[in-house]
């Protein structure tokens, strides 16, 4: 035994020696990693080659030599494990199969699904509080990563949304209802479901989508009927309306009677339902005297009523579907019609019409030209009876009524303010009632109108507020282009004149200091005269030349103080002057000596003698002139006379 002991290893030894071998046959790689390097060593005997079988998954694997290679990136979702049979043969012999296993790890590499993008859902307005809504099977998501937990969360799209309606739980994602309904009020509502493959939102790698509710509420059958005008309504309750109403005795009532506060009719209190609503009379009538139409609600009388009673009569009012239906009262009171008269709701009415109007022409309202003039009477007691009422015009045979409206009863020939009296009576209580009637003839802006099918387009001819605004606007622009025209024709009239003064008077104000006795633009003779002595003596004041009516008009609108020129006392001048004339005969000569001192000259100064123009070529010599003009002559001053400067 001893022998045999030592001699087992090396036996087994030998016998690996002749079959194939690998170091490790089971591995866990993680999806989505590639492995770079060999997977596996093979060890192969001398003699033999190593094949991958055909049991191996496909394309995962090949063998390089004595290596083993994973060949593709492993994917969870796609394959769980992976395996490899190798077979080592000796020629065509296999002498060894082995088998290699890779376990495929999953990862979180996959964002959860929701099933749709939109789901639109309607629900009740009578859904009772903490029902479920929508359940976890229709709203859940899928991941395709194993061991992936869904968490889910419920944000509000519709502000408020999120008070009607919530999750669940975090991990149960069915819809519930957690507050009443209102179809008024919300008649939709929009959602948005989350959902995040990991309890932490900043969690890496995290994978979230999204889904849109859409919660449609739809209206119940909550609410009866509602008799109009509610008493008292709000969006959920109306205190039913109650109708009154008056008949004569001893009258049956064609038509159907008229109720306060209106006629009966009732409408469903959903609307969203708006059930159609069938009327019945429940009690109040024994003997037949009033029906009501199921579909409009209309009251009538099947007879008349002897003498005074009250009738009180409960009305129903039903859905079509008989769902549900409310009631309410109509008190009818019959009572004696003698003595009740109509009455007018105008004392005076007023009309127009056009002249040489023909017969049957409708008179305009005056407050309302485009409407016929109609004129109206009421029963106070028994507004059913309005139809029964009739209208005449007594005293006026130009006019007669047409039911209501006035028309004319012959050719209105002469202008003028027409009245006359309508009286209207009850033709079943025989009471009257007068109003006056004031209608003004006026001359037709057009054709006279006349009776027929066209008479409504023929009869106002006036002009309407358009036309008399578009007319203002005309004559306006008229009036501007006259005016205009006026300024031009006056300007090419009186423009010479006008500038010619506007001239005078700036000269006059920009020479202020200059002697007003040379105004006049016309040329003069001047006659130079032998320079004087610096100091001169003053003399008496010469005679002075008669003034020509310039400068008479000059001298009085100036005001200039006596013994100087007027001119020369202008302080507003801007050269401020101050000048003093000092005039000497100089009987050699015929002229005067003027000297003008100036606020900083000295006392020195020029003297110059003025000269008149020479009466004829002889003296032209002894004056010395230079020109010569007869600028004097035409103004009509003395030709002998000296002129101030």
């Amino acid at each position: 035994m001893g022998a045999w002991a030592l001699l087992l290893p090396l036996l087994v030894a030998t016998a690996r020696a002749q079959v194939c071998a690998v170091s490790n046959n089971i591995f866990e790689v993680q999806e989505n990693t590639i492995q770079s390097g060999p997977l596996a060593h093979i060890d192969v005997p001398a003699g033999q080659q190593v094949t991958l079988g055909s049991s191996s998954t496909p394309f995962a694997f090949r063998i390089q030599g004595t290596e083993l290679f994973l060949n593709v990136t492993p994917d969870y979702e796609e394959n769980t494990l992976l395996e490899a049979h190798l077979e080592c043969k000796s020629g065509n012999t296999v002498v060894t199969q082995l088998r290699v296993i890779v376990f495929v790890l999953d990862v979180n590499d996959n964002p959860p699904k929701f099933p749709f993008k939109l789901r639109v859902e309607d629900v009740p307005e009578d859904s009772k509080v903490n029902t479920t809504v929508i359940p976890e099977t229709e709203l859940e998501a899928q991941d395709p990563d194993k061991d992936d937990v869904l968490f889910y969360t419920l944000q509000e799209v519709t502000p408020g949304a999120g008070s009607f309606f919530s999750l669940l739980g975090t991990n149960l994602p069915a819809l519930r209802l957690d507050r009443p309904l209102d179809f008024y009020k919300w008649q939709n509502m929009s959602l948005l479901l989350l959902v995040r493959d990991t309890q932490e939102e900043n969690a890496q790698p995290s994978h979230t989508a999204t889904a849109t509710l859409v919660l449609d509420v739809r209206p119940a059958d909550l609410r009866p009927p509602w008799f109009l005008p509610c008493a008292y309504s709000d969006l959920y309750v109306c205190i039913n309306a109650e109708y009154q109403g008056a008949i004569p005795t001893g009258h049956r009532l064609p038509a159907p009677l008229v109720l306060r506060p209106g006629p009966i009719y009732a409408v469903d209190g959903d609307r969203g339902v708006n059930q159609r609503v069938l009327y019945s009379i429940v009690t109040g009538q024994d003997d037949g005297t009033f029906a009501i139409d199921a579909n409009s609600g209309n009251l009538t009388m099947t007879r008349s009523v002897p003498s005074p009673k009250t009738f009180t009569l409960l009305v129903k009012g039903e859905q079509s579907d008989g769902a549900r239906y409310s009631v309410t009262w109509v008190t009818i009171e019959a009572r004696s019609a003698t003595g009740s008269v109509p009455q007018f709701l105008q004392s005076r009415y007023y009309g127009t019409v056009a002249l040489n109007s023909a017969v049957g022409v409708e008179v305009r309202d005056t407050a309302s030209p485009s409407l016929p003039l109609r004129v109206s009477a009421q029963d106070p007691d028994f507004p059913d009876l309005n139809s029964a009422i009739t209208y005449r015009i007594t005293n006026n045979t130009d006019f007669r009524m047409d039911g209501e409206i006035v028309r004319t009863a012959a050719q209105l020939t002469q202008e003028g303010v027409s009245y006359a009296e309508v009286e209207a009576m009850n033709t079943v209580t025989a009471g009257t009632a007068r109003s006056v009637l004031e209608i003004q003839v006026l001359e037709p802006q057009g054709p006279a109108p006349t009776a027929g099918p066209a008479q409504s387009q023929a009869e106002d001819r006036r002009f309407s507020a358009v036309d008399m605004a578009a007319l203002g606007g005309v004559l306006g622009a008229l009036l501007l282009l006259a005016l205009i025209a006026l300024v031009i024709l006056g300007h090419k009239q009186f423009g010479r004149r006008l500038k010619c003064c506007s001239r005078k008077a700036l000269d006059h104000q920009a020479l202020a200091f200059d002697n007003q006795a040379f105004s006049d633009p016309q040329e003069a003779n001047w006659a130079p005269a032998p320079r004087a002595s610096p100091g001169p003596t003053r003399a008496g004041p010469p005679e002075p030349p008669e003034p020509t009516p310039q400068e008479a008009s000059g001298s009085a609108a100036a005001g200039p103080a006596p013994g100087a020129p007027e001119a020369a006392r202008d302080g507003g001048s801007p050269a401020a002057v101050r000048s003093i004339l000092t005039k000497e005969r100089r009987p050699d000569e015929g002229g005067y000596k003027a000297v003008w001192f100036g606020e900083d000259i000295g006392a020195e100064a020029d003297v110059v003698v003025l000269n008149a123009p020479a009466p004829d070529a002889a003296r032209a010599p002894d004056s010395g002139s230079e020109h010569s003009g007869d600028g004097d002559d035409e103004d009509g001053e003395p030709g002998g006379g000296s002129t101030y400067v």
